[in-house]
């Protein structure tokens, strides 16, 4: 039963950590004029739950992205993610 808690909250702190050096990394890339990083893996880190850690750091940085619909849509992810760890949670209690 524990173990599924700390299981679930390694994965989500794992995910949040790799996004949070992700956008870092897209900044400091698009800074020196590096342009081989795409949007792709900032989108799957955000649906694989990412997206409230990467939305903040986007924030905090006051970096743009050149998508503005990502911008749009990554807070709709940030809710989505929230509600699914939410029910992970749940869930691993109820199996109990």
């Amino acid at each position: 039963m524990v173990f599924l808690y700390v299981l679930f909250s390694v994965y989500i702190l794992a995910v949040n950590f790799y996004g949070i050096r992700y956008a870092k990394a897209l900044r400091d890339g698009d800074e020196t004029g590096d342009s081989r990083a795409g949007d792709g893996k900032l989108v799957l880190t955000a649906i694989l739950g990412g997206a409230v850690s990467i939305y903040a750091s986007l924030l905090a940085m006051r970096y743009r992205l050149n998508s503005m619909t990502l911008m749009i849509f990554l807070p709709v992810i940030a809710v989505l993610n929230v509600y699914c760890f939410f029910l992970g949670f749940r869930s691993i209690y109820l199996f109990m």
